[in-house]
């Protein structure tokens, strides 16, 4: 079995989440094995994820702990390395140029997936640097699946929502919330959503009629798959 190396931290909460569903799903594809796990916890203070969620600033501020992580979990074993966060992967091309060993992309996994279910058109949760940077909706229209995002105020209270979760404080207001949000884009004839923030998981949010496909969950498998190949 192969080693995954996991940049975690972007939110703690979050990457515990990843590491047990990595488990049980290992677990349920082969009940004689355990997954060969690394993880990083990456040491990122508050305040600089707090203005990158809320405002979309210092992104740049990220970079350097994004390369020493891959450079670590490299140098203790790993065969793979995995960043169960959207948002980080702006950066992603700069990872991979810092190690020797493949960097999954969440991104493209899931962009996968929708292909393979055939879906045609997806509306995007995410926080606003992902929106900004379009990191979804340009890689969604070269394949043919049409893509909404929230206007610029309900995205606003997009960035609330997930700077609450990453500091713990998940609520029945916040996902009441989210709920509205997604109404909004339900009004736009979407009928996928996808969270492309892997911090939304924690709300668990549902909708009657409407499907949606977490791109933490996408992860989960791609990285089975990976390890167990």
């Amino acid at each position: 079995m192969k080693t995954v190396g996991i940049i975690g931290g972007l939110g703690p909460e979050t990457t515990a989440q990843f590491y047990l569903k990595v488990v049980f799903s290992s677990y349920q594809k082969n009940k004689q094995l355990r997954p060969a796990m690394l993880v990083w916890n990456v040491p990122l203070p508050y305040k600089i994820e707090e203005e990158f969620i809320t405002k979309s600033q210092g992104e740049e501020k990220y970079l350097p702990f994004l390369i020493d992580a891959a450079q670590r979990l490299e140098k203790g074993g790993a065969d793979f390395i995995v960043i169960p966060c959207n948002s980080v992967h702006i950066y992603i091309k700069n990872v991979r140029k810092a190690v020797d060993i493949p960097v999954l992309s969440i991104i493209d996994e899931t962009i996968t997936f929708l292909k393979e279910q055939n879906i045609k058109d997806v509306g995007i949760l995410a926080t606003s640097a992902m929106i900004r940077k379009k990191l979804y909706e340009e890689k969604l229209l070269i394949n043919n699946i049409k893509v909404e995002t929230p206007d610029e105020n309900i995205q606003s209270r997009m960035g609330g929502i997930i700077n609450h979760l990453v500091h713990s404080q998940q609520t029945e207001k916040d996902k009441s919330e989210l709920i509205k949000i997604i109404k909004t884009l339900v009004q736009k004839n979407v009928k996928t959503i996808i969270l492309a923030c892997t911090d939304l998981q924690l709300l668990v949010p549902k909708y009657k009629d409407i499907k949606i496909y977490d791109s933490m969950e996408i992860l989960v498998d791609t990285t089975v798959k990976e390890l167990l190949s």
